[in-house]
């Protein structure tokens, strides 16, 4: 049993196939990354998510017990671009695991197989908290999560061929899923190409962009930094030139500012999750996550159509 057990172990360390069906333990930073893990790989893994449906991905509470689990891994997929900086790094520090170390199989940086925008062209913390490598909520983007569990895939494939063909089929079911939803989704938000949406902190570019709105005003001031009285009423200035009725706010933040400013402004203020799970009824659901993000958009803004501050 040990021998085997050893061999388990040496073939994840350098990316030899496995000899049996063991399942793969995969550990991600977020509940996005455990979501799509878990649709492509299927029963031939376990997956286990760092950080809560509904906690700020920025900051997350670096306890032993998460420790414990990454020393477990086979596999850890991250973002990768600086979104688990303030508590990632500290975690590794006191993992012994080769197999997730930097450059082995078994490490997955998702955000290198996006295109990632928002990029500084000189980094000013004055600015605060900036990305050196660009914004890295990338994956409210349906088409950059396809792109990140093709990667995935081709972790597990090369971790597990004798498992191949599954990876590769359960992929090739997710793909479908998020395409035929991705038309429904941008028939959905097409009647509201343009409009300008408050957004509490700047995780929506990706999303933005995907289907043609403008979360261009922020209640934070800067990246990082709570408001301001000052930067509020410059906020509620903007609401009203640009014709916004629409505040999104997640879970960890703080809600009370966005219906102060709602209240001044006769805006609709929508709780959205940032991972799936974040919303009942979308846990372990990358394609249920986005349903729900994009109809509670969507019945906001319609809502919205007319009203006047």
């Amino acid at each position: 049993m040990k021998t085997k057990s050893l061999f388990y172990s040496i073939a994840l360390v350098v990316g030899l196939p496995l000899a049996s069906h063991a399942k793969l333990n995969v550990v991600t930073t977020t509940p996005d990354f455990a979501a799509i893990a878990k649709a492509v790989g299927g029963d031939r893994v376990e997956v286990t998510a760092l950080a809560k449906p509904t906690e700020d991905p920025h900051f997350v509470d670096a306890k032993p017990s998460l420790i414990l689990k990454l020393n477990k891994a086979d596999v850890l997929i991250e973002g990768g671009a600086e979104l688990e900086i303030g508590w990632l790094p500290a975690l590794l520090q006191s993992v012994r695991n080769p197999r997730i170390a930097i450059g082995a199989p078994g490490r997955v940086r998702a955000s290198e197989a996006v295109e990632l925008v928002e990029v500084p062209a000189t980094l000013d913390r004055s600015q605060g908290d900036m990305h050196a490598m660009g914004n890295p909520h990338f994956m409210t983007d349906p088409v950059n999560a396809v792109l990140v569990a093709k990667r995935i895939a081709d972790a597990f494939c090369k971790l597990d061929s004798a498992s191949a063909e599954v990876y590769r089929s359960n992929l090739k079911k997710f793909e479908s899923a998020v395409d035929s939803k991705l038309a429904e989704w941008e028939k959905l938000l097409a009647p509201f190409k343009g409009q300008h949406v408050v957004a509490y902190h700047n995780s929506w570019p990706y999303f933005a962009r995907r289907f043609g709105l403008q979360i261009d005003l922020f209640l934070e001031p800067k990246p990082g930094l709570p408001p301001t009285p000052a930067h509020l009423a410059d906020v509620m200035a903007r609401m009203k030139e640009t014709g916004a009725r629409v505040i999104i706010v997640q879970p960890y933040l703080n809600r009370h500012t966005a219906e102060s400013v709602a209240r001044n402004t006769g805006a609709v203020v929508v709780d959205v999750a940032g991972f799936p799970g974040g919303v009942k009824g979308t846990e372990e659901d990358y394609v249920k996550y986005m349903d729900h993000l994009v109809t509670s958009l969507a019945n906001a803004l319609g809502q919205s159509v007319g009203k006047k501050p």
